[in-house]
């Protein structure tokens, strides 16, 4: 079986190549990858190479094809796990699998360290590791692209778990936000926060009383508060507020005015930026915690906390790097009852596309770009189509789907796109 991919071969040197799988093991899977999200770990991963934790060392030699935030179609199932796994069987996968007999140890991850699996190809080898850990999750709901952005939903689904509390008189640690207590969601409206504000908002039970969400860029705010609306919000039982902090002489004495003076239980930090965790640590009530999910690319990145409040007001920081199986289990569950995470993509394109847009993520604006990996298409935002459909059929149909779900990413305009555009 013949496989395109993007293959890494070391510091921003990645390759879009044709080459022959191996035929799998009685313990491996083979797979048709449908699509796959680019994270911006991809990005990282690019400009580290060897240097990255989860890349190997003679990647040089040994490409490994990147992605990992993916969903596809079993296609042949080893005769191991032949009554678990049955071909057809849409699935995502989880690529956290810590297992310690990886490629390189305990940090080994499909879409960094695998030679034949990864997000960005056509079809992939799955081997029996991510099996064992239970990392190949199946997904029965609408589409494919929800399965792509279990992975990222999970992430954050992991940070709500992570946070944790303490009660006086007790060492032991109350996991997970304060419930009907006040959250901030700092740097809140990229693709990430935007997946943290989908879950809080729709998750069954543990929701803030009060959710501000904060950015210094308003089409980005108002792009959120379209998806997520404060009165949405108000029908679950959550007070939802949007600020500019670019607008704000003091920021921090503005989000403590909407507490009335007590601080947040759970701040969520979406940037690595030592001024945004600074202002972060400022807002903390007694007890509060600070989550700082955005993981920083420079090894030497510092902030500075206030703690006189570590000793006094018991604040304290936790960071998280990924979701673990319950979280991915979670997502999917989720999405297959009805959460929709569609408002999270912002941009479509085909495995051609993925190269230039992994290099260049920073500099793309928006929030997900989501890759095709059966097709050749430029990256195009969605906002793009109706325009680009005046001299292209495609886009002129794909346009008239998304308008059906107020210009937002859907199942039937990723059926049309699959069946209608250029394979690769």
């Amino acid at each position: 079986m013949k496989t395109k991919a993007v293959r890494i071969y070391g510091k921003d040197d990645l390759r879009l190549e044709e080459f022959e799988l191996p035929q799998i093991k009685d313990d491996e899977i083979l797979a048709q990858v449908v699509c796959d999200s680019i994270c911006m770990s991809s990005y990282k991963a690019t400009k580290q190479g060897a240097d990255h934790k989860r890349i190997p060392n003679d990647v040089h030699i040994h490409p490994t094809i990147i992605g990992h935030e993916f969903s596809g179609v079993l296609k042949e199932v080893g005769k191991k796990w032949t009554g678990k796994f049955n071909i057809g069987m849409k699935f995502s996968i989880q690529p956290a699998i810590n297992y310690a007999d990886g490629p390189v140890g305990i940090q080994g991850a499909p879409g960094y360290s695998y030679r034949y699996i990864g997000g960005d190809a056509t079809y992939v080898v799955i081997p029996n590791e991510v099996m064992e850990m239970n990392c190949l999750l199946p997904f029965s709901g609408k589409g494919f692209y929800p399965g792509a952005l279990a992975e990222p939903l999970s992430c954050v689904i992991g940070a709500m778990h992570a946070s944790y509390h303490t009660r006086p008189g007790s060492y032991i640690h109350q996991m997970e936000i304060v419930d009907g207590g006040n959250m901030a969601m700092l740097a809140g409206v990229g693709p990430m926060g935007l997946a943290a504000i989908n879950y809080v908002i729709n998750r069954k039970n543990r929701k803030p009383g009060l959710l501000v969400v904060t950015d210094i860029d308003q089409d980005r705010l108002n792009r959120a508060a379209m998806l997520f609306t404060p009165e949405e919000a108000s029908r679950k039982g959550i007070r939802l507020h949007y600020l500019n902090t670019r607008n704000e002489e003091n920021p921090v004495h503005k989000m403590r005015e909407l507490t009335d003076g007590k601080g947040y239980n759970d701040v969520f930090v979406f940037a690595p930026v030592s001024s945004v965790i600074e202002q972060g640590d400022a807002l903390l009530a007694f007890d509060g915690c600070l989550n700082f999910f955005a993981g920083p690319g420079d090894p030497d990145f510092i902030a500075s906390l206030n703690f006189y409040n570590v000793h006094y007001s018991y604040t304290h920081i936790v960071g998280t790097s990924g979701g673990n199986n319950d979280d991915m289990e979670e997502a999917l569950n989720m999405m297959s009852e009805g959460l929709d995470p569609a408002g999270l993509i912002t941009h479509i394109g085909g495995l051609d596309a993925v190269i230039e847009t992994t290099r260049h993520l920073p500099d793309i604006p928006g929030g997900k770009k989501l890759i095709y990996t059966n097709i050749a298409l430029p990256l195009t935002a969605i906002a793009d189509f109706e325009a680009k459909g005046k001299s292209d059929p495609l886009f002129r149909e794909l346009a008239q789907r998304v308008k059906k779900t107020k210009g937002l990413w859907n199942a039937e305009a990723e059926e049309y796109l699959m069946n209608n555009a250029v394979s690769i």
